[in-house]
């Protein structure tokens, strides 16, 4: 119904950027909220910006200042720009999406969304 793929991540020293990068493709007919999570090794994933399609992003305390969440909305894509990267910041990141998804002719279908996630290592 509706896939994420994203793109960008890699390795990168502390204090370096990263930018990763999130498409959204498929019977969409409207997304309502797109969004970041990480996973690290060994803990549970956790959010790290979200964006409604009509509001402001908001971040997780640890990387406000630091992380700008941008969305386009005519195009279903979600950016994560990652400066002043620290080693804690290592993880899987998942492009996340919840909306509304056409699945037969004349019905809609709400649901969330994961993309595989890409993996962010900030070495010290």
């Amino acid at each position: 119904q509706v896939q994420l793929v994203e793109s960008g991540g890699g390795l990168v020293q502390a204090g370096g950027s990263l930018r990763v990068s999130c498409a959204a493709s498929g019977s969409i007919v409207s997304i309502n909220t797109m969004g970041w999570y990480r996973q690290a090794p060994g803990k549970q994933r956790e959010l790290v910006a979200i964006i409604s399609s009509d509001g402001s992003p908001n971040y997780k305390d640890s990387v406000k200042g630091r992380f700008t969440m941008s969305r386009d909305n005519g195009k279903n894509t979600a950016h994560l720009q990652m400066n002043s990267l620290k080693p804690e910041d290592t993880a899987v990141y998942y492009c996340y999406a919840k909306g509304w998804a056409k699945v037969a002719v004349n019905t809609q279908s709400s649901g969330t969304y994961w993309g595989q996630g890409t993996q962010v290592t900030v070495s010290s």
